[in-house]
């Protein structure tokens, strides 16, 4: 083994040419558009997170409003029943 076995061809300082390979150049863009799905992947899951806790608001008022009907049913129920003992 020499020196020369471990020479690197292409400089590790700088900015490559997109004509000499640019691999660099495209991992940035890369990383740049990773970047960018990861930040929109964020705030979906903050849209999410929110319209959950609107769901899960509006359905404990919906389960709420049935028990309220429930409790509405049986005094009509009751009423009816009393109305008709009376005839």
């Amino acid at each position: 083994m020499q020196y020369d076995d471990f020479i690197d061809e292409r400089p590790t300082w700088g900015v490559v040419s997109p004509r000499e390979g640019g691999g660099d150049l495209g991992l940035v863009r890369d990383t740049l558009k990773k970047d960018q799905v990861i930040k929109e992947i964020l705030a979906c899951q903050e849209d999410l997170k929110a319209m959950l806790a609107k769901v899960q608001s509006v359905q404990k008022e919906v389960d709420k409003l049935a028990s309220g009907n429930e409790t509405l049913q049986m005094y009509i129920d009751n009423l009816t029943v009393q109305m008709a003992k009376r005839r």
